[in-house]
């Protein structure tokens, strides 16, 4: 299940996309129009920054922005880098491979051969979506309204 903190980050990013190469917007306005709790949010932000995705100005016209264009900003990355990994089984992760102790075979195990396969479509998905392809979907579903 997606966290919290990485549906929040996903929001504030989508919104700092919107306003792309507009100049810096204020963690408040961010706060108010996403429905973001401040204090959370400004924690979100900063792991934001020091993951390189977004930066910040201080003092008037200050704030933050987009480092990365909204094409660039993958949301299986930014899912990551809060909620680690995507697999459900760490014998099918990517990134982060155990193996299982009680597993005999891995070669042969039914529950990894699914959970493999549904790691697969998800990572499908999340891999090809980026900010941008949030907003266009976004735009899609208003139109259809």
């Amino acid at each position: 299940m997606l966290s919290k903190k990485a549906k929040y980050a996903i929001k504030a990013l989508v919104k700092l996309a919107k306003e792309y190469k507009k100049g810096p917007i204020l963690i408040s306005e961010i706060s108010e129009q996403e429905r973001i709790p401040k204090k959370f949010l400004e924690a979100i932000l900063l792991e934001l920054k020091n993951a390189g995705i977004l930066n910040s100005r201080k003092g008037k016209g200050g704030g933050y922005y987009l480092l990365k264009s909204p094409d660039e900003v993958i949301l299986s990355n930014v899912i990551r880098l809060f909620d680690g990994p995507l697999a459900l089984q760490p014998c099918v992760s990517l990134n982060y491979y155990e193996k299982c102790d009680e597993c005999i075979s891995e070669e042969i195990c039914g529950i990894r051969s699914v959970i493999k396969e549904v790691h697969a479509g998800m990572l499908n998905v999340l891999d090809s979506n980026s900010l941008q392809d949030i907003i266009e979907r976004e735009e899609g579903l208003r139109k259809k309204k």
